[in-house]
């Protein structure tokens, strides 16, 4: 990555390049403000302190994964591969165990309406919605306080891990969130298994904490999940969010094909159906450095991993060798 970045963070996880020109001045008595808030959701969303030194800049907790009663299977998305993604770390001794990543701690109303609204926060209270949000019919029959704990509070948890490996990678200069990346979701709506906006809350915690007195507060979103993000670049059109630039590379024919949302992606690359290896490397190749060198430079890069094989939803043809090096 280029030297001006401060870090890299990627979510398992904002407009073409943005325009060059004259940056314009930050009203540092706003950022103050917003800053005392975030402030405290960055030093809070973590446990053990402040003392990574011992630790990967891998955040993951076992409790991020979810199950009930075989609901879960019922949908495509696997809702229990963040433990799978840590078992493999441990089976190729790229980590010995819980002790060698960091653990976050969940994310509060407080800390999710800095994003959210009022309403859409409240609107998680009836299970009718959640079971929306996550594609799960029987969600909806199910009660609401079961479905808080079963469902909403592992997606708060990962939600505050992406919060934590935004503030890490500033620190140490990557980070990884094995959770988290809901990119389906905005701040006043949700969709495709993503409840809550961790992409927007970290992007918000990054700019108001660590640059909130530079001219320059650009992060780069840098979405190659096979699903379009539709979430993080509706809060960019809503919040006119100019120092949050997006690349999303997306099978369009599939969920969401929100069209008013990639009206403000700043480099769009859909793909067709079956796209191979190749094609897609070819694009990555020709259009990542403009991103990565445009001006300014991006401080940051949210890089959303996501998924892009083994999903009947996705319908690309990635080879399985393609899919390990991703």
């Amino acid at each position: 990555m280029a030297e001006s970045m401060e870090g890299v963070t990627e979510s398992e996880a904002v407009p073409a390049v943005r325009p060059t020109g004259e940056a314009t001045t930050p009203d540092l008595s706003a950022a103050s403000a917003a800053s005392a808030q975030t402030t405290t959701t960055l030093n809070r969303l973590h446990r053990g302190g402040d003392n990574f030194s011992a630790q990967w800049p891998i955040v993951y907790s076992s409790s991020y994964n979810i199950g009930f009663m075989g609901m879960e299977k019922l949908h495509p998305f696997d809702s229990k591969k963040w433990g799978r993604v840590f078992s493999t770390l441990r089976e190729e001794k790229m980590v010995s165990g819980a002790e060698d990543v960091v653990e976050p701690i969940e994310a509060t109303e407080q800390d999710l309406m800095q994003i959210h609204t009022k309403e859409y926060l409240n609107s998680l209270n009836w299970s009718v919605n959640v079971a929306r949000i996550t594609e799960i019919p029987p969600v909806a029959i199910i009660p609401n306080f079961i479905v808080n704990r079963v469902v909403l509070k592992p997606l708060r948890l990962q939600t505050g891990g992406t919060v934590l490996a935004g503030r890490l990678a500033i620190e140490k200069g990557f980070a990884i969130n094995i959770g988290g990346g809901f990119h389906h979701c905005s701040g006043d709506d949700g969709g495709g298994f993503c409840a809550y906006a961790d992409i927007s809350l970290c992007i918000k915690a990054m700019q108001d904490n660590f640059f909130a007195n530079d001219e320059n507060k650009t992060v780069l979103v840098l979405d190659l999940d096979a699903h379009q993000g539709n979430g993080h670049e509706n809060d960019v059109r809503t919040h006119r969010a100019k120092d949050t630039v997006v690349m999303d590379m997306y099978n369009e024919h599939i969920y969401p094909r929100d069209r008013l949302a990639a009206r403000v992606i700043h480099r769009r690359l859909p793909l067709g159906m079956y796209t191979e290896d190749a094609q897609y490397l070819r694009l990555l190749e020709h259009n990542l450095p403009d991103m990565l060198d445009a001006q300014p430079p991006p401080r940051a890069v949210v890089y959303v991993a996501g998924n892009l094989g083994g999903n009947c939803l996705e319908t690309v043809s990635f080879s399985f060798s393609f899919l390990q090096l991703q």
